[in-house]
């Protein structure tokens, strides 16, 4: 009992003191009180320094979708887990690929079935590596046509997961040259000139382009020449890594048209010019 009584005497005691303090902040006139609150102001500023630049993009809710930001070759904006997922699909789909053409005529693909069938698969690998690069005899749709392509779709995957234009680059040659061209396809036959260069240079140039074309698709809200069923054909064309994993995942640039509204407001008023008379005032604003 008597320590409960001595507990409530002191809590009544403090609560007094708070009182008082705040009763003797309350006195200080306004302009002590500002002075004060600049010398605290100034005794932060020296202490902690210069007030951080915050960076709008880390108060997102979520990693920004490049196709919200302004065009830019160099501005980088990585998505890491999604092109992990990007890059398991190229590997299968590059395994798949690899078998469909195991599977065609001898004369589609330049490959050698009776070496394919007689020299054990480790053993082919390492001759071809060093025995190569070498000029193939591929037909011209696949090295000047679906090469190309391919290393398009390998730059988009990288370019719409908000890597820059020259990491994009990098992550096409990586596939087209290390992955395909060194990897799975060494199996089969000598590394080609034409894969080395064709792949991963056209690739490049064909995929910005695609981007630029995607951009215009989403920024239209997956609309090209006003109908919609053409313009998810057309970004799948151009993308068809993410396109196809958007349905599974998400695809972060749709919508694209509800995250960038433009409003337009206008507001008139009319203020005294201090000389006696009026000043009508009109200000618009635009909010994108």
């Amino acid at each position: 009992m008597k320590r409960i009584f001595v507990t409530l005497l002191l809590v009544t005691l403090l609560g007094l003191a708070q009182g008082h303090a705040q009763n003797i902040v309350d006195d200080i006139d306004d302009e002590t009180r500002d002075e004060l609150a600049d010398e605290q102001d100034f005794e932060t500023d020296s202490m902690a320094g210069p007030d951080p630049v915050i960076d709008p993009i880390k108060l997102m809710p979520k990693k920004p979708c490049i196709y919200d930001m302004p065009y830019s070759i160099s501005a980088n904006y990585p998505n890491y887990r999604r092109l992990a997922a990007n890059t398991a699909v190229l590997i299968g789909g590059g395994l798949t690929t690899l078998i469909i053409l195991d599977l065609l005529p001898e004369n589609a693909t330049n490959w050698n079935k009776k070496e394919e069938a007689e020299v054990p698969m480790t053993e082919r690998y390492y001759n071809n590596v060093m025995n190569g690069p070498h000029w193939d005899g591929d037909d011209a749709i696949f090295n000047y046509v679906l090469h190309p392509y391919a290393g398009a779709a390998y730059y988009m995957s990288a370019r719409s997961q908000g890597f820059n234009m020259w990491y994009s680059a990098l992550y096409c040659f990586a596939v087209s040259t290390i992955f395909w061209e060194y990897g799975v396809e060494a199996f089969m036959e000598i590394p080609s000139w034409q894969d080395l260069i064709i792949t991963p240079l056209g690739g490049w140039l064909v995929g910005e382009a695609f981007y630029h074309a995607k951009r215009y698709i989403v920024e239209h809200d997956y609309r090209l020449l006003g109908s919609k069923p053409l313009g998810y054909v057309a970004a799948f064309l151009c993308d068809p890594v993410n396109e196809f994993l958007g349905y599974f995942r998400g695809n972060d640039a749709h919508g694209w048209s509800k995250r960038h509204k433009v409003e337009l407001n206008s507001q008139f008023s009319i203020t005294p010019d201090g000389m006696g008379g009026q000043t009508p005032t009109l200000a618009v604003t635009l909010t994108f």
